[in-house]
């Protein structure tokens, strides 16, 4: 089905009766094709905040944060269905998050991000840049 005009895209807390949904959208992205639907579902169990994109009843978009509700939140998986790519739906996701009522008091938003041009476009920096990552790995040294 090709995408509707851009303002029928509507935006919720509401997500998919079937998770199924949220996976296709994550198998269309390299960094999330073998997530299952049994550790999506635990995933959106321990998601502070979810906000999804819908087209009708079709799922076109979705973020996501971990946060204290005050000093720090981390903005993950933020994807747009490939059909719906360039029409400004993440870029909406993406201010909805910033701007959510429950998110007001926190001073520092954090992500992870293979496109680093799209988050500088609205605002984010990476002048700043401390983070570290430690991955589940055979080459784990605490293992």
């Amino acid at each position: 089905m090709p995408p509707t005009l851009k303002s029928a895209i509507t935006y919720s807390h509401d997500g998919p009766s079937d998770a199924s949904q949220l996976l296709g959208l994550f198998h269309q992205a390299p960094w999330a094709k073998s997530r299952s639907l049994d550790d999506a579902k635990k995933m959106l169990g321990h998601t502070d905040l979810a906000l999804y994109a819908w087209d009708g009843d079709r799922l076109v978009g979705f973020g996501r944060v971990l946060t204290d509700f005050v000093y720090r939140a981390t903005i993950w998986d933020v994807i747009v269905d490939r059909a719906y790519q360039g029409q400004g739906v993440g870029t909406e996701i993406v201010r909805r998050i910033l701007n959510h009522p429950r998110l007001k008091k926190v001073e520092l938003f954090w992500l992870c991000t293979r496109r680093p041009g799209f988050y500088e476009k609205l605002g984010f920096s990476s002048k700043e840049q401390t983070g570290m990552v430690w991955s589940r790995s055979k080459d784990s040294r605490l293992e």
